[in-house]
């Protein structure tokens, strides 16, 4: 899992909308200013979301499921 993902502290339940808001908001003003960076942060993005779905799956499996 990647340390970036880690160091964000959110929990696998969290939706794919609130990693993306906490991570945009932990970014620097000036990183998102600078246009020439824009496919990098998608690129971060994207494997935000990436460990994001890997830890929920790991959070699936390791859960008993609850009889309904």
């Amino acid at each position: 899992m990647s340390r970036v993902y880690q160091s964000l502290g959110l929990a696998p339940e969290a939706s794919p909308l609130t990693l993306l808001r906490t991570a945009i908001r932990r970014l620097h003003p000036d990183t998102l200013a600078v246009r020439s960076w824009r496919e990098a942060r998608k690129r971060y993005y994207r494997e935000l979301l990436q460990a994001h779905a890997a830890a929920q799956a790991t959070a699936d499996i390791t859960q008993p499921a609850e009889a309904g």
